[in-house]
């Protein structure tokens, strides 16, 4: 066992888990199931008579989010034993709205169960699980925030059917480098680290963790099986090229959005007429930008943005759309 865990390539080849590519790799493939299994009860805190025996991985398209719309691709969604209905979106970079987008998510998902004939008492309860791999809320320093429907004063729940986490990588590495993390004892810390591990964004990998890790895999036997298979999906031609170019599309609308939001400052920090204008313009290629991932027309985008339908086509090359 002990052999198994050993790295057989070096830390930087591996791919970085917090790619949607690479995490779909590693959690959502039916071959690799059971640490899926392993990882849901650990974010879920599913013990005893509640855990996750078994899950089956559903079909990940759900309706467009505009008139005309394509449909839009989920991450991850399975239904567990007692039919309840998981989504697990990771989110590499922070495209704004992902409060917005999370809740549309869920409406889609918790819709799409019903069928004609089917009473409302029927409908499963829909979680999802958002792993960030950035900051979202300021107003805590909580790196796994859960989320239900209370009542304001009393704060009972009222149903079990909605529920939303958000997991912050950043903060969880910020705990692990103050020392306020035991992935010895906590099961849900363990897997986290195990995505902080690579982080492609910064050229950075943290070889303290992934040794501590290894260590604590000697004795999980699905944390070892992870450590396999992350190697395994990083050595494959087809999948590294399928990797890499799935990185760099992520590393570019990142670049995008923050060009626009440098030029938008500078703008501001003019103060003068043409500075305005500018930013207005920068803005309104933002939102265009968004729009673009969306598959509207290029013909409605511009006039949505009041840009040119040549200034569009541009944004859509640079984006690589």
């Amino acid at each position: 066992m002990s052999e198994k865990a050993l790295k057989r390539i070096p830390l930087d080849k591996l791919m970085d888990l917090k790619v949607d590519y690479a995490f779909k790799q590693m959690f959502g493939s039916e071959k690799n199931k059971e640490i899926t299994v392993v990882f849901l009860n650990a974010i879920l805190k599913r013990t005893g008579r509640d855990i996750i025996k078994e899950i089956i991985f559903k079909n990940v398209e759900i309706g467009g989010e505009y008139l005309n719309d394509k449909q839009s691709r989920l991450d991850i969604l399975v239904k567990t034993q007692d039919d309840q209905q998981v989504n697990v979106e990771i989110q590499f970079t922070n495209k704004y709205d992902l409060v917005k987008r999370t809740i549309y998510y869920w409406s889609q998902v918790y819709s799409d169960q019903i069928a004609k004939g089917m009473g409302y008492a029927e409908l499963n309860p829909t979680i999802t699980l958002n792993i960030l791999n950035f900051n979202l809320f300021s107003e805590t320093d909580l790196f796994h925030t859960t989320f239900h429907l209370y009542e304001d004063e009393e704060k009972f729940r009222m149903d079990n059917i909605m529920e939303f986490h958000f997991i912050e990588i950043p903060k969880l590495l910020r705990h692990w480098k103050e020392e306020r993390l035991d992935p010895w004892n906590d099961v849900l810390a363990r897997w986290l680290l195990l995505l902080g591990i690579v982080d492609h964004r910064k050229d950075r990998v943290y070889e303290d963790i992934y040794k501590e890790l290894e260590e604590i895999a000697m004795k999980d036997e699905h944390l070892m099986d992870a450590f396999a298979i992350w190697e395994e999906i990083s050595s494959t031609p087809d999948g590294l090229l399928a990797y890499r170019t799935r990185l760099k599309q992520v590393m570019d609308e990142e670049s995008i959005i923050r060009e626009a939001e440098l030029r938008e400052k500078a703008a501001l920090e003019k103060g003068l007429e043409k500075g305005l204008e500018q930013g207005t313009q920068i803005a309104n290629e933002k939102t265009a930008y968004r729009l673009l991932q969306t598959n509207l027309s290029l013909e409605d985008i511009a006039k949505a943005t009041e840009l040119s339908i040549e200034r569009v086509e541009e944004l859509k090359k640079k984006a690589g759309f």
